[in-house]
């Protein structure tokens, strides 16, 4: 049944002559009247303020009766005449008829009765059913209780008897057992398990069966299959390059979660927030990666921020389609037009969620993945890290247990003021260049911001190496941004990975970057670069990966800084070394450089003393008061370089901590990461966007994490305003929506459709419930039940409303779509079912949990077609045939033997498939090679296990169907068989090409195969009933 044929039965019915006063059956505002309203009339006078027109508000009572400019009242209760809604909708005038007629869409005659009847019954609004906390409602009387095997049976008999209707006779245990089997695990029954159930006698033998499948590990894999089109998830970025995103470990999180029974209110929780959770574990952090699954950019010329408010867009959108059921994308440029849900509570909600230190874009340039990140060592690589870890902190303490011993001989060696030798630089690049400077005459090079210098034959430094940079500098003026020196190529924001130096809002910047801005360590001088005058600047780095080991000189005095980021978890490799210039990015102009060196350490203080001095005398004077008055020794200056560069310990132990963090960075920064969520300490203020466009946010309306949608539930003030307390908004009782949105989610996977059609949407503009007391019922019941998916799957497959034959014709041309459930479900397979029935079938199945997705066989050339990341090589070995849910998805170019029966790209959440019939299924099913190689596989699986021709046709039917062919399907499939054994008697290349073999053609092995092909695309292999 239609949606719309629905509503009319409702309408008629409300208009229906009763013993109410004045004749007519009390009208529902819910059922019958806010139907109408939100779909002709929200649109110019519902909640947007932005496009209300006249004034006039109709989704609230008080608005739909306040007094216009006019003087008119849209509603007078209970006096039609008086009320200007009742002329509007039944004028003839076209300018003045509502709604206008340029909108497509006039009311119907019974529409319009209904309007009046309300009005004239006094107009009474009331809440939203879905917006209204759920509540068991007492069990209802029905006049066959025999029939009930659970208390939800109730409600679905009781409506079949208001409408006239009888449900069907039980299903025969072949077919609930296949049924049963596909809607738990996603898979046929063996004919073996068919043969066991039909022969078990126990009054529980169906239970037994229910809970078999339910402990199996194919359990969650069949649940993750329709999580992953809400979670949008897919193996790359998708937008023009598509470069793989390495997302697997999620789906691997999500079929434990459902294989555990993971509590619902921990499974929303954990995606939310996993990070946040105290002592949070591992598979709590993967969880999050929920949040992380939206598309990515690396475009050439893309604008960070831009993609960053589009990605935190996409969770609002997703997380409140997904554990909501509600269209919040519709209030990102404006209040919704149908449900209360505020533009400002878009944005709150984007609060909550991009509240991590992230990039708008991923890399060109490497292949590091956009942070937050967690890396996932196995068990080995685990055991590995701690040791190298222990060994690393031993080193630490090594190195500081040498430092005091050697604090005793400082005095000694300071006595005796030894000579302080100039450090020896790796690389040095003179700048002897364009012009004469007032450096004591020396020449240096004159930048303009367009051309740089590369310096050839710089060491690349590893994360844990210290090293050291000096250079002369002059600026003419207060730089913005501008690119000093750097070691990291540029094409977009998140690109650079290396160190580099910068000035930024006129202060100089030295940073570390493994990937900007979650990953790196950054600092910037608390003063401003000075303007006008030359400055030897070094910059040091200790090897810590720490933004404390980062430290600034001038003029060889340390300079107050403040850190920008201290978040370094991966390599910051140099690969280039590049003076002044950086392509797509601010170049140092109108300024002047001279005499860069780089060394393989971190310079002591009094180092770059020297180096200080000697820039500027070119030597150390003889005279030892001379020497002090250039150059001023502190003595814990001294200090700190007797220790770190004079004794002899110190050193063997300084390079011991050095030989410690390589081995332990070489192991962490090789492991594979996955993006996840994590709390930024550095968090940005957050705006509405006028209209949603990233680059014009309203400094008068700031939001903070502190409300979701007040129309549902007021945030708690005791609650914490983060993605924590948002979780805890989400599964509070009082939210009306989780439970029953999860709830008819389960139904629908059941049944094919849900107890509201409109999966996706609980709003004004979604469907109304069939059966809303039983939904209202389940949700409470699913909450009390500790929010197990498993025991509400197992009580729906259980109730008599499930096991029912979905043969009824009576109830068929009643009702056509089975809302009213007076038969049992029948629906076509989804496109994983389709593939992953045929390879299980044909005994190909590879039933290995988890890993990298897989990639079996499609047409070849369309990456090439799609995209610019190479080409798309099948794999040949097991992953072939894995199930389908492993399945690598390309956003750019999906599986398209899944996308023929309605698979998505996986671009943004999908709450419901379409399921269309298209003659493209069967010619995918009949030629798709996976197919037909499943065909080829299945024809010899029977024939190995019976041996005539109608046994092994039988055989395959019930491997394939789960039951015995009916007379006349095994007619029509012998008949087949003999046709096609006399073509291939006839035609032996054809032979051969179908059983793919240069052996001696045998005609009736090949027809045999083309009766499994026409088998795997018949109705009743791609239909469940």
């Amino acid at each position: 049944m239609t949606r719309g044929f629905v509503l009319l039965g409702l309408l008629l019915s409300a208009l229906t002559f009763s013993g109410a006063p004045g004749g007519v059956e009390r009208v529902d505002f819910g059922r019958d009247v806010r139907p109408i309203l939100a779909d002709r009339c929200f649109r110019c006078h519902g909640p947007d303020e932005g496009a209300r027109k006249r004034g006039l508000r109709l989704d609230t009572q008080a608005g739909s009766r306040a007094e216009l400019a006019d003087g008119e009242r849209a509603i007078v209760p209970g006096e039609r005449g008086a009320s200007a809604l009742v002329e509007r909708i039944t004028s003839d005038d076209p300018d003045v008829v509502m709604p206008p007629p340029s909108l497509g869409r006039p009311l119907t005659q019974c529409e319009k009765d209904v309007l009046a009847h309300w009005i004239e019954q006094g107009a009474e609004y009331a809440p939203h059913w879905a917006f209204v906390p759920p509540i068991a409602a007492p069990l209802p009387a029905v006049k066959d209780a025999r029939w009930c095997r659970d208390p939800l049976d109730r409600f679905v008999l009781t409506r079949l008897e208001r409408e006239g209707l009888a449900p069907a006779p039980e299903a025969d245990r072949a077919t609930l057992l296949r049924r049963v089997s596909l809607v738990l695990t996603g898979l046929p029954p063996t004919p073996e398990e068919t043969e066991a159930f039909e022969r078990d006698a126990r009054e529980d033998a169906y239970e037994r069966q229910v809970d078999r499948l339910l402990a199996s590990p194919r359990y969650g894999e069949r649940l993750a299959a329709d999580g992953l089109d809400l979670a949008r998830f897919a193996d790359t970025f998708g937008y023009q390059a598509d470069w793989e995103s390495h997302a697997w470990p999620w789906r691997d999180w999500l079929i434990a979660a459902f294989d555990k029974d993971l509590p619902y209110d921990q499974f929303v929780r954990d995606q939310i927030a996993g990070d946040l959770v105290p002592d949070a574990t591992r598979d709590q952090i993967v969880a999050s990666a929920f949040q992380r699954l939206h598309r990515m950019t690396n475009e050439g010329g893309s604008i960070p921020e831009e993609f960053r408010l589009e990605a935190v867009a996409d969770r609002v959108a997703t997380t409140s389609t997904a554990f909501l059921g509600l269209t919040v994308e519709c209030a990102r440029c404006h209040d919704h037009k149908y449900d209360p849900i505020e533009q400002r509570d878009f944005y709150s909600l984007g609060a909550f969620l991009g509240a991590i230190d992230e990039p708008g874009t991923y890399a060109y340039s490497h292949s590091a993945l956009p942070p937050p990140t967690l890396r996932l060592p196995s068990a080995e690589q685990a055991k590995e890290l701690a040791r190298l870890a222990a060994a690393e902190r031993r080193a630490e303490e090594e190195l500081a247990r040498a430092r005091r011993d050697a604090t005793t001989c400082v005095d000694a060696w300071w006595a005796s003021v030894p000579e302080c030798p100039a450090p020896e630089p790796v690389a040095r690049a003179p700048l002897d260049g364009t012009i004469d400077g007032p450096r004591f005459g020396s020449r240096a090079t004159t930048f303009d911001g367009d051309t740089g210098v590369d310096v050839q034959d710089v060491p690349t430094f590893r994360r844990c190496d210290p090293y050291s940079l000096s250079f002369w500098l002059r600026c003419s003026d207060s730089k913005e941004r501008a690119v000093v020196v750097h070691t990291a190529p540029f094409t977009i924001e998140s690109d650079p990975q290396g160190y580099q130096v910068l000035l930024e809002d006129g202060r100089l910047a030295w940073q570390l970057v493994h990937f900007w801005p979650g990953s790196a360590a950054a600092v910037r001088t608390r003063e401003r670069f000075p303007i006008g005058k030359w400055v030897q600047v070094v910059v040091t780095y200790d090897g810590s990966s720490r933004a404390e080991g980062l430290r600034v000189y001038w003029d060889g005095l340390s300079q107050p800084t403040e850190i920008v980021r201290n978040t370094l978890d991966g390599g910051a490799t140099s690969r280039v070394f590049q003076i002044a210039h950086r392509d797509r990015d601010v170049g140092f102009a109108n300024g002047d450089m001279d005499d860069l060196a780089v060394y393989d350490r971190a310079l002591t203080s009094r180092e770059i003393c020297v180096l200080y001095g000697r820039g500027l005398l070119e030597r150390i004077p003889d005279d030892p008061k001379l020497r002090g008055f250039i150059l001023p020794f502190d003595p814990d200056d001294s200090v700190e370089h007797y220790l770190s560069a004079v004794d002899t310990e110190c050193r063997i132990a300084a390079e011991q901590l050095l030989a410690a963090r390589a081995a332990y960075q070489a192991l962490h920064d090789a492991l594979p990461e996955l993006m996840v969520m994590r709390a930024t300490p550095y968090p940005r203020p957050a705006f509405v966007l006028r209209r949603g466009r990233y680059d014009d946010p309203d400094p008068a309306r700031p939001v903070q994490p502190d409300r979701v949608i007040d129309a549902l539930l007021p945030f708690d003030p005791s609650w914490p305003k983060d993605r924590l307390g948002l979780a805890r908004w989400m599964t509070d009782a009082r939210n009306p929506l989780v439970a029953r949105v999860e709830v008819n989610r389960l139904w629908a996977q059941c049944f094919g459709r849900g107890i509201v059609e409109t999966q996706e949407n609980f709003g004004l503009q979604g469907a109304s419930p069939t059966h809303p007391e039983l939904l209202d019922t389940l949700a409470v019941d699913f909450r009390a039940d500790g929010w197990s998916l498993k025991r509400l799957l197992r009580r729906i497959v259980l109730s008599a409303t499930f096991r029912q034959s979905s043969t009824n014709a009576a109830s068929r041309e009643r009702d056509p779509s089975n809302a009213l459930l007076a038969r049992g479900p029948s629906f076509r397979l989804s496109a994983e079912m389709l593939r992953d029935q045929a390879l299980c079938a044909s005994g190909l199945l590879v039933e290995r949990t988890g890993g990298p997705s897989v990639r079996p066989w499609q047409p070849p050339g369309l990456w090439e077609e799609a995209g610019a990341t190479g080409s798309y090589a099948p794999d040949t070995d097991e992953g072939a045939h894995r199930r389908s849910l492993y399945t690598y998805r390309k956003r750019t170019a999906p599986p398209p033997n899944l996308t023929a029966f309605d698979a998505g790209s996986r671009e943004t959440c999908l709450a419901r498939r379409g399921s269309t019939n298209t003659p493209l299924q069967a010619l995918v099913v009949l030629n798709d090679p996976v197919f037909f190689e499943c065909a080829r596989a299945l024809a010899r699986r029977v024939v190995d296990e019976r041996t005539s021709a109608r046994e092994r046709i039988e055989r395959a039917f019930r491997r394939l169907a789960a039951r015995a062919p009916r007379p006349a399907e095994l007619a029509a499939l012998e008949a087949l068989l003999a046709r096609e054994m006399e073509r291939f008697r006839a035609d032996t290349e054809a032979c051969r090409t179908v059983l793919a073999s240069t052996d001696t053609p045998d005609p009736a092995a090949a027809a045999l195969v083309l009766v499994c092909s026409t088998l795997l695309a018949s109705d009743a292999v791609v239909v469940s009933r």
